[in-house]
């Protein structure tokens, strides 16, 4: 069975939203982010704050589908670039945070889970290429996403 490596935190500060509305699929959201940073121990950078965003199509059934896209500038002079696909559960406490409030949820107080793709041409991370992530999330007041990314290894 695989085995999951905790890699790094990932923080997101999410900027202006754009309510598109519902239509066809569901309600369409779209989010800027405004920055945020990469921890791990391979790992170490800033979100690009004009290079990504987040596309979230909220369904009847009280969970919001999410297509995200970030650039992150390593400490040493590297892009890489994640884009993530997942699900989060609409509770109330989520909304809440979305809506201004200042208490933040935990981790697995919803489901929040997502599958990061990072990608990259600089050869130092090249290891990004060729790994496969999941991550678990949880909204901060801000708001602020925070994600713990794991690597996906072979036991």
């Amino acid at each position: 069975m695989p085995e999951l490596i905790k890699e790094l935190d990932y923080f997101v500060d999410v900027g202006g939203v754009a309510d598109v509305g519902t239509g066809p699929f569901g309600h369409r959201m779209i989010a800027s982010g405004s920055g945020g940073e990469v921890v791990g121990d391979r790992l170490k950078g800033t979100i690009a704050p004009t290079a990504g965003g987040d596309w979230l199509l909220i369904g009847q059934d009280g969970y919001g589908r999410l297509d995200v896209r970030n650039t992150v500038h390593t400490v040493d002079g590297a892009s890489i670039y994640i884009q993530l696909y997942g699900l989060i559960e609409l509770t109330p406490a989520v909304m809440a945070v979305f809506g201004g409030g200042d208490v933040p949820t935990d981790f697995g107080e919803q489901y929040f889970v997502t599958t990061p793709r990072l990608e990259t041409g600089d050869e130092r991370y090249a290891w990004v290429n060729r790994t496969v992530f999941v991550a678990e999330a949880r909204i901060l007041p801000g708001p602020r996403i925070d994600y713990r990314v794991f690597r996906v290894a072979h036991s």
